[in-house]
């Protein structure tokens, strides 16, 4: 073996190293919810013809994502009172008790302990346990899009992107004007968290 062969094989192993290094040591990264740029949109048909669109936000929340390992987590806090459909007597029925009952049960949680990733490190889904009116469902939300960047103004990370599920309001008890208003809702979750350095 020639010592120029031997330089590259050195150098090669070396790089190998210092990659499953980086690898190994690789920590988790926690962001938290920007909550001017996160909101969770609704729709849901109504008899059949027009679409009734509304939103929950802001909203709370943090995502820990450790892109090496492929896996992550995201939890999300919803005041369920912040509901806007742009129609307001619609909103305080929205609020009443056989709808989202906001007197008893003022906070709807996500807890997403499965986070999906491509070969990128992108995330492309989230799957967990959404819980409103006290009772859980399994959630899967899929993204429509996702990237990180760095902002010019905070001159931190952030990450987010757009998001879509689909949840049966009966599920979760509420099946005021079934079947003339849909059953399955429609969820579009815009979300965007900026990198927490202080975790």
């Amino acid at each position: 073996m020639s010592a120029g062969t031997a330089v590259q094989r050195s150098l090669l192993a070396g790089l190998l190293l210092s990659a499953s290094i980086g690898m190994v040591h690789a920590e988790p990264v926690r962001y938290r919810f920007d909550p001017t740029h996160t909101f969770a949109h609704f729709e849901v048909v109504h008899f059949n013809t027009s679409t009734i669109h509304g939103r929950f936000g802001p909203i709370q929340g943090d995502a820990t994502l450790d892109r090496a390992a492929r896996k992550g987590r995201v939890q999300v806090e919803i005041d369920t009172a912040q509901v806007s459909t742009g129609v307001p007597p619609l909103d305080a029925r929205l609020k009443e008790g056989d709808m989202l009952s906001v007197g008893a049960n003022p906070r709807a949680y996500l807890v997403a302990e499965r986070v999906e990733f491509d070969d990128a490190g992108r995330v492309t889904a989230l799957r967990g346990e959404f819980t409103m009116r006290g009772t859980s469902v399994p959630l899967t939300l899929t993204a429509l899009r996702f990237n990180c960047y760095t902002s010019p103004l905070l001159r931190r990370e952030v990450c987010g992107g757009d998001f879509e599920g689909r949840l049966s309001r009966s599920a979760v008890g509420i099946t005021h004007s079934l079947p003339f208003v849909a059953d399955t809702v429609r969820l579009l979750v815009q979300v965007e968290a900026v990198r927490d350095d202080a975790q």
